[in-house]
């Protein structure tokens, strides 16, 4: 077969075709990169020394540079809304910050040198049903958040070949409210506040309609991947049962897929942690293209996920964060990468990725197991 090139190689995965190999990507977006540490580990062993820059503050993402993508082979680039102009965040005390939303962070570390954010303020946690409409809300129409991004995204194109993942930053619903209104309120609204659930949520469905009919009418003929994410399950299972996730959540994202597709052909990319298998033939329902993270500690036999959902989904993710990548030797990384392939790659379906985003405490040498197994075992027709 003749060699593809990256974005090529992505469509025809998510297609379900069967390209030349998997396709790989580190670095493509905020739940496939790598933390800042660990980034800066994997330069220091690819000898290459930079100023590390950042993709995603909450998390500490490192934007994966271009000398560093072509060393791994990495297919995908993430293209993001840029920060607002109208806008700026009011004064916290240090350690913390405020984001648009008015929820307040605060540094929260792990280890010595190793922290993420963490709410610290939730700003909707007293209000009552009145107060959604007075809440002082972001302006998704900020000139900011697009800003050269037409530009921009015409540059990737014309002058890479990587398959463009795109995020319009407003993307989210439960996720958000949850930040706006507090975990265990949220979770407590859901049956003692419906009607507050409600409006919030069709609140957010307006704003975030809003803001990525701007975003897509800046790039979108020019991306093949539009990412959402919104965690709605845990290592056990879903946060809350199916028949209220019907009720409160799956129409907003019937709403805004039908919206995405009336701007873009891309293919629409949904994140969310933990096990979310109870929710795939909603999802599917809705429009749904590609499936990220893949947990496979808490998802089950990847081959059985291919089997039941592969003719509709595509899958994105599924190398185990949690044992193997940081615990694994580069042998284990490389026949949990070759598992994987078989099982999710057959008929293409597949870009490899780890679960979330590749912690510190992954050694560089697994990294690049992690690189090298996809190219080894990668090639199509795959093996058994």
């Amino acid at each position: 077969m003749v060699e593809m090139t990256s974005r090529e190689r992505v469509l025809a995965a998510l297609n379900h075709e069967e390209p030349d190999r998997v396709p790989l990507d580190i670095g493509g977006g905020a739940t496939t990169t790598i933390v800042v540490e660990g980034y800066d580990r994997l330069k220091e062993s690819l000898d290459i020394r930079s100023e590390t820059k950042i993709l995603n503050k909450v998390f500490r993402l490192a934007r994966v540079e271009e000398s560093v993508r072509k060393k791994l082979g990495s297919e995908c680039i993430p293209l993001s809304i840029k920060p607002p102009v109208n806008w700026s965040p009011p004064p916290t005390e240090p350690g913390t910050f405020t984001d648009i939303w008015g929820i307040t962070w605060r540094e929260v570390f792990y280890r010595d040198d190793c922290y993420y954010y963490e709410v610290m303020k939730s700003p909707m946690a007293e209000a009552v049903l009145e107060d959604i409409e007075r809440y002082p809300w972001p302006d998704p129409l900020d000139p900011g958040y697009t800003m050269g991004l037409s530009e921009d995204v015409k540059e990737l194109y014309q002058e890479t070949d990587y398959a463009i993942v795109a995020d319009g930053g407003f993307k989210s619903f439960w996720e958000l409210g949850y930040m706006l209104r507090g975990y265990d309120r949220l979770l407590m609204d859901l049956v003692e506040n419906p009607d507050f659930v409600t409006a919030l949520m069709n609140k957010l469905l307006e704003i975030n309609i809003s803001g990525t009919g701007r975003f897509l009418n800046a790039v979108g003929p020019y991306i093949q991947v539009f990412r959402t994410a919104d965690d709605i399950a845990i290592q056990s299972g879903l946060l809350m049962s199916p028949a209220m996730y019907r009720r409160f959540i799956k129409p907003l994202y019937k709403k805004y897929y039908d919206f995405i597709r009336s701007k873009t052909e891309a293919k629409i990319f949904y994140h969310s942690c933990g096990n979310v298998v109870e929710l795939l033939d909603d999802f599917i329902e809705n429009g749904l293209d590609i499936i990220n993270p893949i947990q496979v500690s808490a998802m089950g036999d990847t081959a059985k996920l291919k089997k039941r959902f592969g003719d509709t989904l595509a899958f994105w993710g599924a190398i185990d964060t949690q044992h193997v990548l940081p615990k694994g030797s580069p042998d284990d990384v490389e026949q949990e990468v070759k598992r994987r392939i078989h099982d999710l790659g057959q008929g293409g379906g597949y870009v490899v990725a780890a679960v979330h985003n590749i912690q510190q405490d992954v050694p560089p040498a697994n990294i690049l197991a992690m690189v090298n197994a996809t190219r080894k075992h990668g090639r199509y027709p795959i093996g058994t």
